[in-house]
């Protein structure tokens, strides 16, 4: 199983939201910490804002910030919002299936408590563990008291209403 670039980057939001806490996010300054498009962040911001895991602020001085505190949002809760399908294989998607063992498959059972066991472990981690686990994470994102400063004297660009 493969995740998305959307439920990468949704996570990479989440982080940088905890890391940035006590302060707005501006998708900008996300975007550029991860060096992907804006356009890009403002179409996953809409699910996450919908599931309740972010919150957006409008106005001059507005943006982003996480809907529950870190701790609350798990890594399972990020990936069911964010991906479309756990169909691991055509037994698991829904409509005709072809195959005549589909009732009483050991594959379909097999790949079932697989993907129980890959969401439950997902359920264990919590953006909050991500973010603790790297010390130097408010660094590396850019972060610091002096990027603040730099980036309180540009203007802000409001996220869009969900």
């Amino acid at each position: 199983m493969r995740l998305t670039k959307q439920t990468n980057y949704a996570v990479r939001m989440l982080m940088y939201c905890a890391a940035n806490e006590g302060h707005l996010s501006r998708i900008p300054e996300i975007a550029r910490a991860y060096g992907v498009s804006e356009l890009f962040l403002f179409k996953i911001l809409q699910p996450l804002t919908k599931a309740g895991l972010v919150e957006t602020v409008r106005g001059r001085n507005g943006g982003v910030r996480l809907g529950k505190p870190a701790t609350d949002i798990s890594l399972f809760d990020v990936v069911r919002v964010t991906e479309d399908s756990f169909a691991m294989a055509e037994c698991f998607e829904e409509g005709v299936v072809e195959c005549p063992l589909v009732d009483s498959c050991g594959l379909n059972s097999a790949l079932r408590k697989a993907l129980n066991a890959f969401f439950d472990v997902l359920t264990e981690y919590s953006i909050d563990d991500l973010v603790k686990a790297r010390p130097q994470i408010n660094f590396l994102l850019g972060l610091t008291d002096e990027d603040r400063r730099a980036i309180a004297k540009k203007p802000a660009i409001a996220a869009p209403a969900a």
